[in-house]
């Protein structure tokens, strides 16, 4: 963080040029007689292309208005839109810089001005964000923060936002997954595959689970999966026929897109409901439609980012009562795969474009 004067400045507290977290309450900006600049490092965008095009930089430090926190951000994580979004095909909403990346955070409130004031500065917090999480600094709505459990680290608790927050609101709010029931989750080692294998052992539902490893399968298997399945050597709608007898599954968690689409519609059981959360593979299908009408099929798509601040908020707020408290009686686990420092953002990005990771690639440390 950087500190640049001109003409005076009116001192409140006693400076320490060492000491970055004195930084908000040692100078106020008295206007016409000093200008303060404060500027942060980011991760920026430098112009639309592959990983390389990730570069550390300054930019202004955000202002948090009336109701927001302001977050000394401590780790974020990886998540599929950040590739796009570097890639320049998947713009931020309105109000958020496109050139910082980063859909949530880990880290301690610097200032709240929350009239509420459900938290103080000092608070460990993570949360979801429309972007700008890969900084020193980031602004949030205080009723979408998280306080995070006592037993997680804040990496730990940067791979728990994005992921278990999706998981839970496609599977138990819109799909409404029920204890014995049968669940299809593709993409079973990503983030949220490792997270909706989680939450939905604990509903007590059976799961299957394809992914492009054997290694991958197997991890989740000790997360709780029932059956794996490789897509790269076995048919997955052979597969799953298989295994539910010819019956099907009432559910399904794609993540896939494109590729699995007329599988899909398959090994949906009359009545079966399937929820798309993840376009990797495309978004262009063929369909036919009287497949959907003979087996009354629901069909869903969900997306977090674009959500009113209504719907975080509620979001946040079942995460508190449903999912956190199981994080703390250790029934749930961020799963991540490798903790990236700042500088290395790159190749961590290379890295989850390469389809290596299991669970959730972690950005995090000294900058």
């Amino acid at each position: 963080m950087t500190i640049y004067t001109q003409w005076s400045v009116v001192s409140n507290a006693p400076y320490r040029d060492h000491d970055e977290d004195n930084l908000r309450d040692a100078f106020s900006i008295t206007l016409g007689k000093s200008i303060i600049l404060r500027e942060m490092k980011a991760v920026l965008i430098t112009k639309p292309g592959p990983p390389s095009v990730l570069k550390i930089g300054e930019v202004p430090d955000p202002q948090p208005s009336d109701g927001e926190l302001l977050i000394q951000v401590r780790a974020t994580s990886l998540n599929r839109a950040d590739l796009l979004q570097r890639r320049g095909i998947y713009p931020p909403p309105a109000g958020t810089r496109a050139d910082i990346p980063g859909l949530e955070f880990s880290g301690t409130v610097l200032e709240s001005r929350e009239p509420e004031c459900r938290f103080k500065p000092g608070d460990r917090v993570m949360g979801l964000l429309p972007g700008e999480g890969y900084a020193e600094l980031v602004v949030t709505p205080a009723v979408t923060a998280m306080p995070i459990p006592g037993n997680l680290s804040f990496e730990e608790a940067a791979a728990v936002p994005e992921v278990f927050a999706t998981a839970y609101d496609a599977l138990f709010r819109q799909v409404d997954l029920k204890q014995g029931e049968r669940l299809l989750i593709h993409a079973v080692g990503s983030g949220v595959g490792t997270a909706a294998v989680q939450l939905s052992r604990e509903a007590g539902v059976t799961m299957v689970g394809t992914a492009g490893s054997n290694e991958k399968l197997s991890r989740a298997k000790e997360l709780g999966l029932h059956v794996g399945i490789n897509y790269r050597t076995t048919d997955f709608v052979e597969a799953v026929l298989h295994q539910t007898d010819n019956a099907g599954v009432d559910a399904i968690l794609d993540l896939v897109g494109a590729a699995h689409w007329k599988g899909n519609l398959k090994v949906l059981r009359s009545t079966g409901r399937m929820i798309i959360i993840g376009l990797v593979s495309g978004s262009k299908v063929e369909v036919d439609l009287s497949v959907i009408l003979r087996k009354r099929l629901r069909l869903m798509g969900s997306v977090l980012r674009f959500r009113t601040l209504a719907e975080k908020t509620q979001l946040a707020h079942l995460m508190i009562e449903n999912v956190l408290p199981l994080f703390e009686q250790e029934k749930l686990t961020p799963v991540i795969d490798r903790v990236y420092p700042w500088q290395d953002v790159s190749a961590a990005h290379s890295y989850m474009e390469e389809n290596r990771n299991f669970g959730k690639i972690v950005l995090a440390g000294q900058w």
